[in-house]
């Protein structure tokens, strides 16, 4: 495990599980959030935690619907009570998330509307107008978004709506490559109109049965996406330097997959999932760690 500075000894096992859950189930994540410095890196793994335990309840395989909203809203009351210092177990996301509270200005809302997501997916997801998906994308990556520069810290008044269309633009990018899985477990979070606009229906979309049409359809998916990376280009001058690398590669890893399924959009219903080569994540990974160390320099 890296060294975590400026930790109390006590939160040093916590932390360490924390980081454990994080690379066992995350190992990109991982490798992005270590480039974090000091006792943040330590909190981002607290959240981390926090967010995957939050999205196993809402995909719990063998657990009805209504006894899935019914953990979630239990999660719901633990996750107050660690916020306000109250921690409810000795688990260690709870013990985690009370000490990053103490320590960052988190906001109670972003971890309710977090779950609120979570609730969108506990049953068949479909969308019919943009407005319905951007509102799912607030709720399970802009307001991580927001988390993460509440964490970091950030100089302008004007970061948080920017972490916002990051959020957006991760989330839409993740859609996008994972259409095939989702639509085979009976989830669709691209818009209706936008089906009907290009005359095909998810199922043709999943076939690639009109692949011209299917191509148009995707690169405009890819379009909106790449408008909130560009929007958003300002947030990584807002963020404190130190914690930018983490942002940095983040930001690299996800606009990559989707300059990849623009230039081969068939791709997004192959058997194969879209990733990005070793290489490139090679030198991703170098350029981040030289961004670090001349931060801390």
């Amino acid at each position: 495990m890296s060294t975590l500075l400026e930790v109390p000894p006590d939160l040093a096992p916590v932390l360490a599980e924390c980081e454990r859950i994080t690379r066992a189930r995350a190992r990109n994540f991982w490798y992005g959030l270590k480039l974090t410095p000091g006792a943040e890196r330590g909190a981002m793994y607290v959240i981390y935690a926090w967010m995957r335990a939050a999205d196993d309840l809402a995909d719990a395989e063998g657990f009805a619907p209504e006894e899935r909203v019914r953990r979630i809203a239990e999660f719901r009351a633990a996750t107050d009570a660690a916020l306000a210092g109250e921690i409810p177990d000795d688990s260690p996301v709870w013990r985690g998330l009370a000490w990053v509270a103490e320590r960052h200005q988190l906001s109670q809302r972003d971890f309710h509307d977090m779950l609120d997501g979570q609730l969108s997916d506990v049953g068949p997801a479909t969308y019919q107008h943009w407005d319905d998906l951007r509102g799912f994308c607030y709720r399970v990556a802009s307001t991580v978004g927001l988390v993460c520069i509440r964490i970091w810290g950030y100089h302008d008044p004007a970061a948080p709506a920017l972490a916002v269309d990051r959020g957006i633009a991760f989330q839409l990018t993740n859609i996008l490559r994972d259409f095939r899985e989702d639509y085979d477990l009976g989830r669709v979070y691209l818009p209706a109109e936008d089906f009907r606009r290009f005359d095909l229906t998810p199922e043709s979309l999943r076939g690639w049965k009109q692949p011209e049409q299917c191509a148009e359809f995707m690169r405009a998916q890819c379009d909106r996406a790449e408008q909130f990376y560009v929007r958003s280009a300002p947030l990584d001058q807002m963020i404190t330097p130190s914690c930018l690398p983490t942002l940095w590669a983040m930001t690299q890893i996800y606009h990559g997959l989707l300059v990849k399924i623009r230039a081969n959009p068939a791709k997004v219903v192959s058997d194969k999932r879209v990733r990005l080569s070793s290489a490139r994540k090679a030198w991703i990974a170098w350029r981040a760690s030289r961004m670090a160390r001349g931060a801390r320099a």
